[in-house]
């Protein structure tokens, strides 16, 4: 994979949990509204960028796919998914475990076995 290729990947793998942060804070920003459900999701200005975030990002996930073989960019979404609970555990202190951190680890070895076969 050349350099750009990698920073794209990364980009998304990183865009993932940016999103699914911005998805938790309106969900938060929710419990403050009242009012019909379709009110309160139009006047949800996180729900709203966190459309608008995802938007951009399949966007940019089309272009790594028109570069990337999807198996191999796929493995990115890898890393995306081990920072989502970091976030969670980080941000909004939500509960972290130490079969979470090991779950976690072992996506992330799979991730660089898949990254070092033959090829790439």
């Amino acid at each position: 994979m050349s350099p750009k290729d990698i920073a794209l990947c990364a980009s998304v793998a990183i865009a993932l949990p940016l999103g699914q942060s911005l998805f938790k804070f309106a969900a938060l920003y929710d419990q403050r509204l009242s009012g019909p459900i379709v009110m309160r999701l139009v006047a949800n200005w996180p729900l709203m960028a966190a459309l608008a975030w995802y938007g951009l990002a399949a966007i940019l996930w089309f272009y790594v796919l028109t570069r990337v073989p999807l198996s191999t960019a796929y493995a990115f979404s890898l890393v995306g998914a081990c920072l989502v609970p970091l976030v969670g555990w980080i941000v909004f202190k939500e509960p972290a475990s130490w079969q979470m951190g090991l779950g976690y680890a072992l996506m992330t070895v799979g991730f660089f076995l898949v990254l070092a076969r033959p090829g790439l």
